[in-house]
């Protein structure tokens, strides 16, 4: 879509960027590094709709865009574009992930414990005034208060793996295809279920909350139960240059995994007698507990058929996208003056022929 610049359009633009570095001036002391240790959960929500993982580049995008959500995606995502792609990273088993936070709703006691760790959950949602007074506090040192008692990692197998041993969950061919590679390749439906993990990875916390709420409360068949939800630090290889066999460990990231469970649908005495447990999945960068829930809630979804849209797949796919969806918006704000006055000529024209 192309544009003519109105006169003037030029110095007009540049007196609009000069008062926006007035109002991001900052007039307290703000830092990258205070952003990214103190508003954690906001670099992370910026971090997966972004799909770039930097917890320091997201932290200064926030502050260049005064804290706008959209603008910060859109920033890292059009540097992650001028990186070179050397590696594709090999498959990570979340079994070994080093835990900080591990939950079922499924069963109360599970192999290993259920690990609460941090989370707003069992907090009094009351504002808390004495943190206006608090003062910057000495940096805790790496590591302190995860891990067992004794300081070790924790590492726990999945709870799955106990209904798997029941055979109670719907049995899964393995798919060991290529995954689809939703950045680097045009999307089209049906899709794979690696590009629909892909774009729900990426896609809009809100967004996808919605789609996985109006599933629950009826416009479609998903209501699951959450058998694990984990949170912890999984790390990530690459293959070995001189030895494709081999791999290298090239740090470690901080990702949200659930898996759901959702009963079979069935409508007879003899579908009940086949019953089985089927599952929805999803993982995302940092910490983003209601986006993984939700995530999981669509892709199950996605797996049932249906008229609703939860289950509409190049609906789902299409709309959740965090910088597509308010690029369009925004892009309203630009001029439509051709086409405005194209309009308004037709409806003078209907009102001069009354």
């Amino acid at each position: 879509m192309a544009y003519v610049a109105v006169s003037g359009g030029k110095e007009a633009i540049e007196q609009s960027l000069k008062l926006l570095e007035i109002f991001r001036e900052s007039r307290e002391d703000i830092t990258v590094s205070g952003i990214k240790e103190n508003m954690g959960l906001l670099v992370d929500k910026i971090m997966s709709e972004a799909g770039f993982y930097s917890p320091e580049y997201a932290a200064l995008a926030l502050k260049q865009c005064e804290g706008s959500v959209e603008e910060a995606v859109f920033l890292l995502r059009a540097y992650r574009s001028t990186l070179p792609r050397n590696y594709y990273s090999c498959p990570a088993d979340t079994r070994d992930m080093r835990l900080i936070r591990r939950i079922s709703a499924a069963f109360k006691d599970i192999p290993g414990g259920q690990i609460l760790g941090p989370t707003y959950d069992y907090s009094h949602r009351l504002l808390d005034f004495s943190l206006m007074e608090e003062e910057t506090g000495e940096k805790a040192e790496e590591g302190e208060g995860v891990g067992s008692e004794s300081g070790e990692d924790i590492r726990c197998g999945r709870v799955t793996d106990i209904l798997r041993e029941e055979h109670v969950l719907e049995e899964v061919e393995e798919d060991n295809t290529e995954p689809f590679d939703v950045t680097s390749n045009l999307l089209t439906f049906p899709a794979p279920r690696s590009a629909r993990l892909q774009t729900f990875a990426r896609s809009d916390a809100g967004f996808l909350g919605g789609v996985a709420y109006s599933s629950m409360r009826g416009y479609g068949a998903v209501h699951p139960t959450v058998s694990e939800l984990r949170c912890g630090y999984i790390e990530i290889d690459v293959p070995y240059i001189l030895d494709e066999e081999e791999s290298l460990c090239i740090g470690e990231i901080l990702v949200t995994e659930v898996e759901a469970l959702v009963p079979s649908h069935t409508e007879t005495d003899e579908e009940f007698d086949k019953m089985s447990l089927s599952g929805g999945y999803g993982l995302i960068f940092g910490r983003n507990e209601n986006k993984a829930i939700a995530m999981s809630i669509a892709d199950a979804s996605l797996e049932t058929k249906g008229d609703t849209p939860s289950q509409d797949e190049e609906f789902v796919l299409t709309h959740g996208d965090c910088l597509e969806m308010s690029g369009f918006i925004s892009h309203l704000k630009l001029p439509h003056y051709v086409t405005f006055q194209s309009k308004l000529d037709r409806v003078r024209a209907k009102e001069e022929g009354k």
